[in-house]
């Protein structure tokens, strides 16, 4: 009996290692040389240190175990991750250009600076993830939770983000010119600085928002609500914001020449300083308005609230 069972958990033990997932060559090539272009890393257990600047473009890293590793600088072009756990990974500056991150687990994940050109996010939880500076040009971003996220400077031009919810993020000189923001939730989330020119924004939800500085030029922004928002120093020339909801909104020196206020809500906003030469105010709500030094539609300047 006792030849029987020794023979069986040698047996045991020699078919635990056949069937290793990841290439033990491969392995090591990648933490001796930090150069692994195709690479079979599958299911391995990365060190956390000590691969800053690879080369991984091409491998494949399939449910791979990289939590908390400093991957910073590091080209994983090409690269499949899918089911791969990242949870607080550095990926600072990294090229993910092309990559499979399908399934993959990106909570707390430092994705500064980071090139995410073409890449599918769809469905996954970014939350408390960091994605200043990040180009996500012609990225799927299909159900992905981005509330709270840090996208300040991110390159969103043309990006559908229909009906997102993007409360309190942080989206501060952020690149949205174009973008399809209709009916998104932006409640609470910094733009200051932002790009959105020609930006649609229909019906979204802005309240509390601080859009300080930002580039609304040209932005249909009919029916969206700038409750209590920032736009003081904003440039909104020739934006649509027929029906806006802008009660006590902080509108001072802001540029809204030309702009479409139709039926729009300004009650006790803030208009000092603001410009609106040729804008159309027909039928717009200014009761408890706060005009000092504003230039009226005809080039009246009207100091009624100094």
């Amino acid at each position: 009996m006792k030849k029987i069972l020794v023979t069986i958990t040698v047996g045991v033990t020699l078919f635990g290692y056949s069937v290793s997932a990841f290439d033990e060559g491969d392995n090591k090539k990648l933490l001796e040389t930090g150069n692994c272009v195709g690479c079979d890393l599958a299911e391995s257990n990365l060190p956390s240190s000590g691969l800053k600047g690879a080369n991984l473009e091409g491998a494949n890293l399939a449910m791979a175990n990289l939590e908390g590793a400093d991957l910073e600088g590091v080209n994983l072009k090409d690269a499949n991750l899918e089911g791969a756990n990242l949870a607080g990974v550095n990926l600072e500056g990294a090229n993910l250009e092309g990559v499979n991150l399908k399934e993959a687990n990106l909570e707390g994940v430092n994705l500064k600076e980071a090139n995410l050109e073409g890449v599918d996010l769809e469905e996954l939880n970014l939350g408390s993830a960091n994605l200043e500076g990040v180009n996500l040009a012609g990225v799927n971003l299909r159900g992905v939770k981005l509330a709270g996220v840090n996208l300040e400077r991110v390159n969103l031009k043309e990006a559908n983000l229909e009906g997102f919810n993007l409360e309190k993020a942080n989206l501060s000189q952020a690149n949205l010119q174009e973008s399809n923001l209709v009916r998104a939730k932006l409640k609470g989330a910094n733009l200051a600085g932002a790009n959105l020119e020609l930006a649609n924004l229909f019906r979204a939800k802005l309240s509390g928002a601080s859009l300080e500085g930002a580039n609304l030029i040209g932005a249909n922004m009919e029916g969206i609500d700038l409750s209590n928002a920032k736009l003081n120093g904003a440039n909104l020339m020739g934006a649509i914001l027929i029906k806006a909801n802008l009660k006590n909104a902080n509108l001072e020196g802001a540029n809204l020449e030309g702009a479409n206020l139709a039926g729009a809500k300004l009650k006790e906003a803030k208009l000092k300083g603001a410009d609106l030469m040729d804008a159309n105010l027909e039928g717009a709500n200014f009761k408890g308005t706060q005009l000092c030094n504003t230039v009226m539609p005809n080039g009246y300047i009207n100091d009624n609230g100094c």
